[in-house]
């Protein structure tokens, strides 16, 4: 039997009800649909991120959450020989993946959890480190990781809740009082909304920037409304965040869409327009799991010989593949298995396809707000856009061929777009003749602009 992670264990409810919790979200305002106009993928290329979960500065979160999970009755990993495991995740071992990943052109969410299972504050202190390896840790991921990697708290400690009058841990020990269980049950938008704050105001107080949260465990999984309104509350308040967005789910495999879902869209063409947007996790943790314990499986993601695993049944069906892991099993205690493992997973991808595009979680939850809610109107040669969010690199296919070199038009300005003979040179400010249709690739703008063929 397949060993499951915490993840996996709240989402085999988390996605049973993901369907049922789709209905009960609101997706609040839409434009009307035209014909003859389509929203591409950006750049016509696939999405792929890679979701980080259980990462922070310095903290081996596991060495210090599975004595916590096991005080309330988690025996399973009570009996895990946690004492063994190393007490940090070297700052050298950021370096080694950032740098890589810069190298390679990798993108997705780095979580880094405020309170990392209680052993100290980041904005605050951090016992067993001093400040000065504190702050050059929390440097490092500044410089390093967040030009490529969304930062997300993964709520405030990952384990034990928090009184936010004390700023301490409720005294009782149960599933009920941990984060990644059942504190969030029937919880308003208020009490979540002022949780969620609590922890990004600490990533703030140390300069890291957050567009969006990641659920520890099941956090969130029985009250999916109130969850939602208040991430897009919280990050709207603490740091302005445009286009909020959360990552809860994971849909490893069937045939569910694992597009993202974008809920509660309000006042598009209003002076404040606001959406959120639930991001989807396509595979569970396959490179060796958040304990470090499992044997990595490449083969689940893509085969050796290229032909089946589940990113690539998401990418031959045309949606976003955003792969899911854990911190800690990519450090895998020193071993880097889960490193490893990432590494064969990318050099395969890119021997079978040609046509993804590596992007930041933000980066496809703004796509998605801008694809779902952009208002499109078709005018003969004309396609007339009013968008809510600016989008880079919006991508439209219209049902016409071009007479001239498309041209769009916003405001005073206007811009001929370059031709393109290959949809792999798709990029910002060019288009592409295909057969009777034209495909064109711009940055979007807020508000109206034109595309004239």
């Amino acid at each position: 039997m397949e060993k499951k992670t915490r993840r996996q264990f709240m989402s085999v409810a988390a996605a049973a009800a993901a369907a049922r919790a789709a209905t009960a979200q609101s997706a609040g305002e839409r434009p009307p649909q035209v014909s003859g106009v389509e929203v591409l993928h950006p750049r016509a290329r696939t999405p792929v991120s890679l979701i980080i979960d259980d990462s922070t500065c310095l903290v081996n979160l596991n060495r210090f959450a599975f004595p916590q999970f096991a005080s309330v009755g988690r025996d399973e990993w009570g009996r895990v020989d946690w004492r063994s495991m190393p007490h940090e995740i070297p700052d050298d071992f950021v370096r080694k993946f950032g740098e890589w990943a810069a190298e390679n052109g990798i993108k997705g969410k780095y979580s880094i959890v405020p309170y990392p299972a209680l052993v100290g504050r980041l904005d605050r202190e951090l016992p067993g480190w001093t400040p000065q390896e504190v702050k050059a840790s929390i440097d490092l991921v500044r410089k390093l990781m967040v030009p490529n990697w969304d930062i997300h708290p993964e709520m405030v400690t990952h384990t034990r809740a928090i009184d936010l009058k004390t700023g301490q841990p409720y005294p009782a020990r149960s599933v009920y009082f941990m984060e990644n269980w059942r504190w969030s049950d029937e919880k308003s938008v208020d009490e979540l909304a002022a949780y969620i704050s609590y922890a990004l105001r600490i990533l703030r107080n140390i300069d890291l920037p957050c567009e969006g949260v990641t659920s520890p465990g099941g956090f969130g999984a029985r009250v999916r409304p109130e969850y939602a309104r208040a991430t897009l509350e919280a990050c709207r308040d603490v740091f302005s965040a445009e286009v909020p967005h959360y990552f809860q789910d994971v849909i490893s495999s069937g045939d569910t869409s694992v597009a993202p879902r974008v809920y509660y869209a309000s006042d598009l063409e209003g002076p404040d327009p606001k959406c959120v947007v639930s991001i989807i996790g396509c595979t569970n943790d396959w490179t060796g799991g958040w304990d470090a314990a499992g044997t990595p499986e490449p083969d689940r993601f893509i085969t050796q010989d290229l032909s089946r695993g589940r990113a690539v049944e998401v990418i031959e069906r045309g949606e976003p593949a955003l792969l899911v892991c854990h911190w800690t099993g990519i450090y895998y205690n020193g071993r880097e298995l889960g490193f490893q493992t990432f590494k064969e997973v990318v050099r395969r991808l890119r021997e079978k396809y040609d046509n993804l595009i590596w992007m930041k979680i933000s980066e496809v939850a703004r796509y998605w707000a801008a694809r779902e809610l952009t208002r499109i109107e078709r005018q003969g040669t004309k396609v007339k856009l009013q968008a809510p969010f600016p989008c880079p690199s919006f991508t439209l296919r219209v049902a016409a061929p071009a007479a001239k070199s498309p041209v769009v038009v916003r405001g005073r300005d206007s811009t001929a777009l370059r031709e393109v003979r290959d949809p792999r040179r798709l990029e910002p400010g060019t288009w592409l003749r295909h057969g009777n249709a034209t495909t064109v690739c711009f940055d979007l703008g807020k508000g109206a602009s034109e595309v004239q063929l």
